[in-house]
């Protein structure tokens, strides 16, 4: 017995130490793939503003506004990201300021033009195991395209 009780003294710190190495590994694995999660959600999420900011303008409401009306939808759909993005936005391939109230009237177009709204952003990248890879910043490109209703 008191052969036992010595091999059970000098493995008690064992699964300290053995956890103690493994847990930085572990945490790092956790955290980046909750940061990829993050990511994808990011852009999810900018996809699915930018779809329906489209699907707005593309109803010709909104009369004279209907430009700033819709680059409205996409930031109130964007959940806050809009802004935190550094949004490059485009609307039928030209830049425009991402500013939603500084868009000009007629910038989407007049009633069965092609509508293609795109937004070009970065997010920053925290996780060392990440950054290899997708370097500081994930930047990404979301875009939808539909045509003009006959609004005019």
């Amino acid at each position: 017995m008191s052969m036992f009780r010595r091999r059970e003294r000098r493995q008690r710190g064992g699964a300290l130490v053995e956890f103690a190495l493994v847990a930085p590994l572990l945490i790092l694995l956790i955290m980046a793939a909750l940061e990829l999660a993050i990511l994808f959600w990011v852009n999810l999420t900018l996809q699915h503003a930018v779809r329906e900011g489209a699907r707005y303008a593309v109803t010709g409401q909104g009369g004279a506004l209907r430009d700033q009306l819709a680059l409205q939808r996409i930031v109130d759909q964007s959940m806050g990201l809009y802004q935190r993005v550094q949004p490059v936005l485009s609307i039928n391939r030209t830049a425009v300021n991402a500013d939603p109230a500084s868009v000009q009237p007629g910038t989407l177009g007049a009633g069965g033009a092609l509508l293609v709204l795109q937004i070009d952003g970065a997010w920053p990248v925290a996780s060392p195991l990440l950054q290899p890879w997708l370097g500081t910043a994930y930047r990404f490109h979301v875009a939808a395209t539909m045509r003009n209703e006959a609004f005019d």
